[in-house]
């Protein structure tokens, strides 16, 4: 059976496990389509991690998998489990997902453009029933002083603003983890910058742990301390981030380090080999 990689340091005898583990997963979309296979990662409490790799790798796969949004697109977990605060949830409703304190902040924003700024952020609430939710959303502005402005509909927002709005829903839920599936897509580089130090700030200042697809691979191993890299629906190499940037092959599909005047095709590339690091 296929075992979930840590980091070094979850070795030792007296580690916390982590707050999240994907253990041996296969997801098959209509009921034929095989997109992973036999996938393990591991997220410890209170750290950025990244997932990279090349489009069709099979990330936001595994997002939907982790969420529970693979029914919605006639996906399934057909082998493995999704362990959550050392309970399986895989299989559980989006909802209760959600209620146990995973949420998924999905490609594209997907903001309700029709409804207000607050509106949106009332949407995150939806399993809530506590009295602190206006006391929420004044702390998600604080973290974004613009949507504070907006007071008009979200279709008119910017892409960054939209993107800011996405977050801000998510941590109306009050999460344990947020799952973001490419916050930089379509986002002008100076945008960019500012919401990766927005994703750096919650995990600082609230303690959120993060899991974080993203194509801009310097971006997020700039932000993570751990990062995994996918192909073809499988894991097959992880590490710190510090040696994932370091490592050649590494630089060469995701940061444009290869040598030589022309950089090599993906396809024509070696595959990486899987550290071992097990358990």
């Amino acid at each position: 059976m296929t075992q979930v990689a840590q980091k070094p340091d979850a070795q030792k005898p007296d580690a916390a496990p982590p707050l999240l583990s994907v253990n041996n997963i296969e997801v098959v979309y209509n009921d034929v389509i095989l997109v992973l296979r036999g996938l393990s990662l591991a997220v410890p409490e209170g750290e950025i991690v990244a997932l990279l790799g090349a489009n069709g790798a099979g990330k936001s796969t595994t997002l939907k998998a982790i969420s529970g949004l693979l029914k919605a697109e006639d996906g399934a977990i057909t082998r493995g489990s999704v362990q959550f605060r050392g309970e399986v949830v895989s299989g559980l409703d989006p909802g209760k997902i959600v209620r146990r304190g995973i949420f998924q902040v999905m490609e594209g924003r997907r903001i309700v453009a029709d409804m207000t700024c607050r509106e949106n952020l009332l949407l995150g609430a939806f399993t809530r029933r506590d009295r602190e939710i206006n006391s929420d959303i004044d702390r998600v502005y604080e973290f974004f002083p613009r949507l504070k402005e907006r007071t008009g509909l979200a279709g008119y927002l910017s892409g960054g603003e939209q993107q800011m709005l996405a977050i801000g829903r998510a941590l109306m839920a009050r999460p344990k983890l947020i799952l973001m599936d490419e916050p930089s897509m379509g986002l002008s580089p100076l945008l960019v910058k500012e919401v990766f130090g927005i994703i750096r700030q919650i995990n600082r200042d609230l303690g959120v742990t993060i899991l974080l697809v993203e194509q801009n691979a310097r971006m997020a191993l700039s932000c993570a301390t751990y990062g995994y890299i996918m192909e073809q629906g499988k894991i097959v190499l992880d590490g710190t981030a510090e040696e994932l940037a370091n490592n050649e092959d590494v630089k060469e599909f995701y940061l444009g380090g290869g040598g030589g005047e022309e950089r090599r095709s993906f396809k024509n590339l070696k595959s990486f080999k899987r550290r071992k690091r097990w358990i």
